[in-house]
């Protein structure tokens, strides 16, 4: 069976994705057809007539973009710049160029009116306007109806737009096309960069690995690689696929996968995953799996099919449109043909003023409008969007401004999150401290390590050097000389022509007498979930440093209001039992996971979800983005999240913490609010005016009112989103 994958442009959101399958799915020849909305690629299985299956592509409203296997090489919107970004978006689309050139014209008339022109004029322009803006609009809605028989959000409007122009509301027309316009371009322009996400996952993994066979190195692609094969893997390279260690160790950053704060040592037998980076050793490693398998290449699939289960929610506005629409447009025609053909009532309006059938028909349809509906959600969720901008918190569409505050649990990854992301000195203790840990002894021994560690780019190294200089102590000592690493364990050398160690137990163990009140100290801060390193002036044992990551000052703050709030709290996280619990125990987490891999953060999601209801993951890393993409709400981190955190997740908190938690999720709440109140308010309005005209006391004009009157208080009430202050 042939199978073709083809990159589509256009795909604006889910229902688009879901109506192009179905199309596709019933041509002719076709076995199978999968639109991935979030890589933005349709695979078709079967002998298909490809020139079918582009002509019908673009009926739709969207393109095959061109390149190598069909398989498209557009860039996403990555802009860093989002105005520039958006920009760029609106002038490269067909559609949107369109919308623009009838934004121009509608002002065009605007302007005209004013300067006196004749009415005629004024309304073929605003008729120029809506055609040039809603014929891709009604061109997908009416496309839609005859090949799926199916209503969509386009046909929804396009009758909108056409009650408009039947009473004569040619601006309002024009202006309301305009605006769904502007909508649905921000909504791909969100989704385009959302799927760059996938893009730099990718770019993690090595495209080449070097392959050790007979005695030869030899530089292969890596889908060359078979299980079995080994590779070389030298100091501080990405490791390019999954594998044991089969010689060699070293210290390995697996914060990409596991989300650990500190590098893991790992020697023969141990395994290493594709996209982490190895430290200071030379490793052999023996290839476990395919790249096509690899850990990395999971978290990908993960995260493209985790996003595709969350997005298949549709809006509110969709759902109702596939009732209401119909049901108005039917009632409309019953009104104004039945009266007449079964009871003899007037059809068109007498000459005594009585008015006939097809004209309360007529008020109906235009009663029944769904403007104020359409317009009013999203007024609301811009209004909302745009004060959580201001406040430094990001919401990737109103959908998710609308999730937050329903979500009854969240769940937070600890490294980066809750914590620093970086090591640091958090104790040091000198054999000879005189009761102060910044006492000149415990001094002294800080500056001393100072001089070993200053030239390595280690993190824990680097947490000293920071240590060092914020005491003051760098020029204490000359640089260390004639430096040799330890195997990974630590690292010695000269100062002032007496050799010097600093290292890990382990090391010393072998080599040193430690004395009984160091190794007391030392057993109290690994308890503690901190990492330990001794050091030896070159006779005798001096003391200890213990390195960690730090809690954020603001975490128990957040905590705690999140605990008020009666929301559950737990963390998840890849690092070891002892830290998490110590960091979730200051905090007052609810509950706390540890040693989690990805695929295990994933299903703790899912899991919550089933215990709680629905579920937020906040996070920072890579490895955080499959949980990001299950979750109901995904929440990164912005100042120092990775960028596929922040492309996954559905919030940004975009400075570096995440005190602005329970101000997003208060003013998810409100927005809520304004949405039930303007909902409420348009139905019970338009059902209230629909009864009058039903009787015959409702003229046009009190239809208009009905219409844009509420359309107008509603988007009012919306706009009190901007206002609130938590």
């Amino acid at each position: 069976m042939v199978e073709q994958t083809l990159k589509i442009t256009g795909l604006d959101c889910m229902d688009c994705a879901k109506a192009l399958q179905t199309a596709v799915a019933a041509l002719p020849q076709v076995e199978a057809a999968e639109v991935r909305f979030f890589e933005g690629t349709l695979t078709v299985q079967g002998d298909v007539d490809m020139d079918e299956l582009h002509k019908l592509i673009n009926k739709l409203g969207y393109t095959v973009a061109s390149g190598k296997d069909g398989v498209g090489d557009t860039a996403p919107a990555a802009e860093p710049n989002v105005v520039v970004g958006f920009w760029r978006y609106l002038v490269q689309q067909v559609e949107t160029q369109l919308a623009l050139i009838g934004a121009g014209v509608i002002l065009l008339s605007f302007g005209a009116g004013w300067l006196g022109a004749p009415r005629w004029a004024v309304v073929v322009l605003q008729l120029a306007a809506l055609i040039l803006a809603g014929w891709p609009i009604a061109r997908s809605g009416l496309v839609n109806l005859w090949i799926n028989r199916a209503f969509n959000i386009n046909f929804l409007m396009t009758v909108a737009g056409l009650g408009a122009v039947v009473i004569g509301e040619y601006a309002e027309a024009a202006a309301l096309i305009l605006l769904f316009d502007l909508a649905e371009a921000l909504e791909g322009f969100t989704n385009e960069r959302a799927r760059g996400a996938i893009v730099q996952l990718q770019e993690l993994s090595p495209t080449h690995a070097v392959r050790l066979k007979d005695g030869e190195e030899r530089l292969v692609p890596v889908e060359d690689l078979a299980p079995g094969e080994t590779i070389l893997v030298s100091p501080g390279e990405r490791i390019p696929l999954d594998g044991l260690i089969v010689e060699g160790q070293s210290d390995i950053n697996q914060a990409p996968i596991t989300g650990e704060s500190i590098p893991v040592w790992k020697g023969v037998g141990e395994e290493v995953f594709s996209g982490t980076v190895n430290g200071n050793g030379r490793l052999l490693v023996e290839v476990t799996r395919l790249v096509s398998d690899s850990t990395l290449q999971r978290i990908i699939e993960m995260v493209t099919e985790a996003q595709s289960r969350q997005s298949r929610s549709q809006k509110f506005i969709d759902r109702f449109a596939q009732y209401y629409t119909p049901a108005m447009v039917i009632l409309a025609i019953l009104m104004a043909l039945v009266p007449p053909l079964v009871f003899g009532a007037p059809f068109t309006n007498l000459a005594d003023g009585t008015r006939g059938w097809l004209y309360r028909a007529l008020a109906l349809l235009v009663i029944g409008c769904p403007c104020a509906l359409v317009i009013s959600t999203p007024v609301t969720m811009v209004a909302g969007l745009t004060k959580a901008a201001r406040e430094g918190v990001l919401f990737k569409g109103g959908i998710f401004l609308e999730a937050l505050s329903q979500v009854e649990v969240y769940a937070f990854d600890k490294t980066g999150t809750l914590t620093i992301g970086q090591p640091r000195v958090v104790e040091g203790k000198d054999l000879d401290c005189l009761g102060n840990l910044e006492c000149e002894p415990c001094s002294d021994l800080l500056a001393l390590a100072y001089a070993l560690e200053r030239h390595s780019t280690h993190p824990l190294a680097q947490a000293i050097i920071t240590a060092a200089e914020e005491r003051g102590v760098t020029d204490r000592y000359p640089p260390a000389t004639n430096l040799v690493t330890r195997g990974g364990r630590g690292l010695e050398g000269q100062v002032n022509g007496h050799k010097m160690t600093i290292g890990s137990r382990r090391l010393f163990l072998e080599e040193h007498h430690i004395p009984d009140e160091v190794h007391a100290w030392v057993d109290q801060a690994e308890a503690e979930g901190k990492t330990a390193m001794l050091v030896c002036d070159g006779e005798r044992v001096r003391g200890f440093i213990a390195v960690a990551d730090t809690v954020r000052e603001e975490a128990q703050g957040v905590i705690g209001e999140l605990n008020r709030m009666q929301k559950h709290t737990i963390m998840l996280t890849g690092d070891n039992a002892t830290v998490a619990g110590a960091v979730g125990a200051l905090i007052g987490l609810d509950a706390v996971r540890s040693n989690l891999l990805p695929g295990d953060k994933q299903t703790a999601v899912a899991q919550l979800r089933e215990n709680f209801g629905k579920i937020a993951m906040v996070g920072d890393g890579i490895n955080d983005a499959p949980a990001l993409a299950a979750a109901d709400v995904g929440i990164a981190m912005g100042g120092s999240g990775s960028a596929q955190a922040m492309e996954t997740a559905d919030v940004v908190l975009m400075a570096d913490d995440i005190h602005k938690l329970p101000f997003a999720i208060k003013l998810s709440a409100f927005a809520n609010r304004l949405i039930r109140q303007n909902i409420g308010f348009s139905l019970w309005s338009k059902l209230l005016v629909a009864v009058i005209a039903l009787l015959g006391y409702a003229p046009l004009w009190l239809a208009v009112l009905a219409d844009m009157g509420v359309s107008l208080l509603v988007t009012l009430n919306g706009l009190r989103a901007m206002r609130f202050n938590g």
